[in-house]
Parts: C-alpha cells; sequence; structure tokens
C-alpha cells in the first residue's frame, strides 16, 4: 500500500511539472518564505500570468487556512492540498489572490489573466475575411493588442472608413489609424431664379360740383367732396353812389370739364377721369455654391429708420438704423445619392411702400411690400419648377353722395360722386440648378456689353501670377488621414456681415455703431 502512494504522488508530481510546461504564456514566481505570524502582507507580493481558460499550480511551503481571489469573474483558486492551489483563468484581466495559512501567515499574488491567443487569432482571421468581403479590393490591416484592435490601411473614402470601423468594432474597441483617398474638389452648383411680376392698377373716378354766383338770387355751391369745389367769393350790391361788384368763382383745381352760364349765373365742375398703370419687374439673380454650402445673394439697398435710444439733458436721443430691402435669395444645394439636387430655397422681393408709411416726429418711415417664398424641392440638373406664384385681383368702390337730393333718379346723379380703384398683381418664382465646372485657365471670361470702350487699366501693368519653377510645383497629396479628412470638411464660420447700421445724431459724433438688425 505504500508503494502504491508513493507511485501516486509521483504521477502527480510529473503531471503538475508537464503542465506548466505545456503553458509557455504564464510565469510564476517562487513562493517567498512564509512570513512570520502577523507580518505585513506587502512583504510576500508575487506575481502569476495564466492565459484563459489555462490552470497554473501554486505550491504553499505551509498549510493553508483560506484563500480568496478579488474578481471571480477574472479568476478562479481551488485548493488542490493542503499546500498546492490550482488556480484557473476565466477572462481577460487583472485580480488579486490572497492566501491565509496555518499560525497566521498570508501570502498576496498579483494576477494576470491574458487572452486566449488561440481565440483572439479566430476572431482577427474572421474580422479579416469580413472586411475583405464588404471592402473588396482595399488595402486594410487588422492586428489586436490589450483587447485593442488596431486598424491601418488606405480606404478609398469615408464611407469605406465608418463601415471598416464599424465591422471591427464586434471584435473590440477600435483605434482608426486608417488613411483615405483625397476625394476630387467639391461639384459646384449654379442657381437660376427667374422673379416675374407684373402689377396693373386701374382707377376711376366722378364726380360734379355746382356752384351759383346770383342763379336765382341765390350765391352758393353743392359738392360731394371728392375734389375742391370752386371758391365763391360773394360780391357787394349797387348803391345810390356806387355800383355794385359781382360774385366771383376761383378754382383751384385742374379739372376735366368745366361749365358756366352767365345769362343764369349758373356752372359746374366736372371730374371724369380713367388711370392706367401698369408695372413689371423682370429679376434674374444667379448665385453659385458648393455642395451643401449655404448661398447668399441681395440686390437691392437699405433704408433708414429712426429708434429712439432713450432721454438725454436735451431731448430724446434719436438713432438711425437701416434695414435691407430688394431681391434676396437664400439657398442650400444637396447632390442625393439619385444624381439630383435638393433646394432648400427662400426667394423674397420686396420694395419701399411710401403709401403705407407712417410719420414719427418729422420722419418718414416707409412700409415694406415682400413676396417671399421658403420651400425644399427637388430636381434633376435643368430641371426648372415653379416655386411661387401668386394671382391677386381686388377692387374697391367708393360712394359719396348728398343725402336725399342723391337718391333722386337721374337728377340724382349730379349730387353724387363715384370712385373705383382695380388692382392685378402676378408673380412667378420658377428655380433651375446646373453643375456648372470653372472656366479652363486662359480661357475668355464673360464680359458684359460695354455701349463705350471700358475705362484703361490704371497702372498698365496685367494683373498676373508669376510663374512657379517646374522644382516648387506642387504634387498633390493622394492620401491623408480620416480625422484630417473630416476636419477639412467642416462648414467653415460663416462670413459676418453688419448689413444693419445706426447713426447717433444726439450728439456731434458721426462715427458708426452697429445695430443688431
Amino acid at each position: 500500500m505504500k508503494a502504491r502512494i508513493g507511485i501516486s504522488i509521483a504521477y502527480f508530481c510529473v503531471f503538475s511539472t508537464l503542465l506548466a510546461a505545456t503553458t509557455p504564456l504564464w510565469s510564476q514566481t517562487p513562493a517567498a518564505p512564509a512570513p512570520p505570524a502577523g507580518a505585513s502582507a506587502e512583504d510576500s507580493a508575487n506575481d502569476l500570468v495564466v492565459n484563459v481558460g489555462k490552470s497554473v499550480l501554486v505550491d504553499c511551503a505551509q498549510p493553508i487556512a483560506r484563500i480568496a481571489v478579488g474578481s471571480s469573474d477574472v479568476a478562479e483558486a481551488t485548493a488542490v492540498s493542503p499546500t498546492e492551489i490550482m488556480l484557473n483563468g476565466k477572462a481577460a484581466g487583472e485580480t488579486s489572490l490572497i492566501v491565509w495559512q496555518r499560525g497566521g501567515g498570508r501570502q498576496f499574488f498579483n494576477v494576470q489573466v491574458r487572452a486566449n491567443s488561440f481565440v483572439v487569432n479566430d476572431r482577427l482571421d474572421s474580422l479579416r475575411r469580413e472586411l475583405r468581403t464588404e471592402l473588396p479590393g482595399q488595402n486594410l490591416r487588422v492586428t489586436s493588442e490589450s483587447g485593442l484592435v488596431f486598424l491601418r490601411g488606405t480606404v478609398k473614402d469615408l464611407t469605406s472608413s465608418e463601415r471598416a470601423v464599424q465591422i471591427a468594432s464586434t471584435v473590440g474597441k477600435v483605434v482608426n489609424l486608417l488613411y483615405v483617398n483625397v476625394p476630387p474638389a467639391a461639384p459646384q452648383i449654379l442657381l437660376k431664379v427667374r422673379f416675374a411680376s407684373l402689377d396693373r392698377s386701374r382707377m376711376n373716378q366722378l364726380g360734379i360740383n355746382l356752384f351759383s354766383l346770383g342763379a336765382a338770387n341765390s350765391i352758393g355751391s353743392v359738392t360731394t367732396q371728392q375734389f375742391s369745389p370752386p371758391t365763391i367769393t360773394t360780391g357787394t350790391p349797387a348803391s345810390g353812389t356806387t355800383s355794385g361788384t359781382p360774385a366771383t368763382a376761383s378754382l383751384t383745381n385742374l379739372l376735366n370739364l368745366f361749365i358756366f352760364r352767365p345769362d343764369i349765373n349758373l356752372g359746374a365742375t366736372i371730374q371724369a377721369l380713367e388711370a392706367q398703370q401698369i408695372v413689371q419687374v423682370l429679376a434674374e439673380p444667379n448665385i453659385m455654391t458648393t455642395n451643401g454650402k449655404e448661398g447668399t445673394l441681395l440686390a437691392g439697398g437699405q433704408y433708414p429708420y429712426p429708434v429712439i435710444q432713450g432721454t438725454s439733458g436735451s431731448g430724446n436721443a434719436v438713432t438711425i438704423q437701416f434695414k435691407e430691402f430688394g431681391i434676396r435669395l437664400n439657398f442650400i444645394p444637396t447632390i442625393t445619392p439619385r444624381d439630383t439636387i435638393r433646394l432648400q430655397v427662400a426667394p423674397e422681393v420686396s420694395s419701399l411702400d411710401f403709401a403705407n408709411g407712417v410719420t414719427i416726429s418729422g420722419f418718414t418711415i416707409p412700409g415694406i411690400d415682400v413676396r417671399k417664398v421658403k420651400t425644399e424641392v427637388e430636381l434633376s440638373e435643368g430641371q426648372s419648377f415653379a416655386i411661387g406664384g401668386l394671382l391677386d385681383n381686388r377692387e374697391s368702390q367708393v360712394l359719396s353722395k348728398i343725402p336725399f337730393i342723391g337718391d333722386i333718379p337721374i337728377l340724382g346723379k349730379f349730387f353724387q360722386s363715384i370712385s373705383k380703384t382695380k388692382s392685378n398683381t402676378e408673380l412667378i418664382v420658377i428655380v433651375t440648378p446646373e453643375i456648372v465646372n470653372p472656366i479652363p485657365a486662359g480661357g475668355p471670361l464673360p464680359a458684359i456689353k460695354y455701349p463705350e470702350a471700358f475705362l484703361p487699366s490704371a497702372s498698365g501693368i496685367p494683373m498676373m501670377t508669376p510663374e512657379i519653377p517646374a522644382t516648387a510645383a506642387k504634387v498633390p497629396v493622394p492620401t491623408m488621414p480620416v480625422e484630417k479628412l473630416i476636419q477639412s470638411m467642416q462648414p467653415e464660420q460663416p462670413l459676418v456681415v453688419d448689413s444693419t447700421a445706426s447713426y447717433g445724431n444726439a450728439g456731434a459724433s458721426t462715427s458708426q455703431t452697429a445695430a443688431p438688425q
């Protein structure tokens, strides 16, 4: 029986030695001698390294009383004999092993569990197959270390880079070290907008003023107040020594018809006018921008209006500010994957309207007649859309009459005045986007037809760029890092144009200050 026990112990020692020899990725520092009772734990720290799915055998000089592992998800420890502990790696990470020995001694171990190289290599092989399938013909290299996946190589565009990162993220945390081929220049989009506006107005007026300079021994006038009646001056009657002066009438308005009968001293002024007015506005603003960038155009001006800023010692301080009006065009074009152009477009036509203006403290502030459209459309290159239309027909009629007399048939027409106003407004807005290329170097430039020869150059020296030597020619960069390309594609800060200015008139200063619009 003793011989069999000895042989079993020998077999167990040989098995432990073979197990240690077949796990080359772990290292074990020989256990330090057991410290005396009450010794500090830091005096007996050791390092243990084991792979996931592997085991290591720890020998203790003293019998074991109790063991504990800091994180059971990382490693698992089991006492297989009074002086031996088997440590199994479960997941990659770090933890600690504490061993209490009989007699009060303790030993501390720093345990590091590494990922199984076979599992990692298998995942990387699967990842490489997916990358070759989804991104064929692109040079991609994948490596892994400490749980991180490193992506290297060159892809053709940002979309391929994003897809590669998404695929690699299934294995672990991705470090994107990819390079991207520099894309060609963004296409230039020209937007043609046509504003066609036609305003028609028609006005009819009919009014009669009757006046008497002595008919039926009466002097006076009858008017509906549509236009100014004659001014009657009463004469003086004749006396025994002096001759009298007759009554007179003074006209203060240009009239269409004037009738007066001296024999009966009765007259009439008649105004029958018909006015027609046609206003036609045609604007063709063209503006160009790159794909996805905003373009803005304003063809018009600014009008001043007063703003009271407060009170000063001599009175209110008034600041003159300016607002824009005219033909404005704002749009953002975007080329879609369907090779169409999606447009966010906001055309606007505004003009000053002094008829509906107001007067404040001697300042005349005009109204603004605005016609604008804001919409989003999608169309192919060269196609056109009528994105806005307005048909506005209005008719207003004003009838003035003298009560009772104006209601008499036929005769009552002489005691009435009628004013009719008709207005007709038509507006249409048509947009047409086009993808254009720049004019080649040295090609003819578009110019305006001048009635006379344009002014010659003041210097006589043509504007040109000095020639660059061939040795100093700039070679385009074929590739660049992903983050640098993304940064170069970020939208620039918008231009801040101070289109609203204010001028203070409270004092003697004439300096211009910015005011919010």
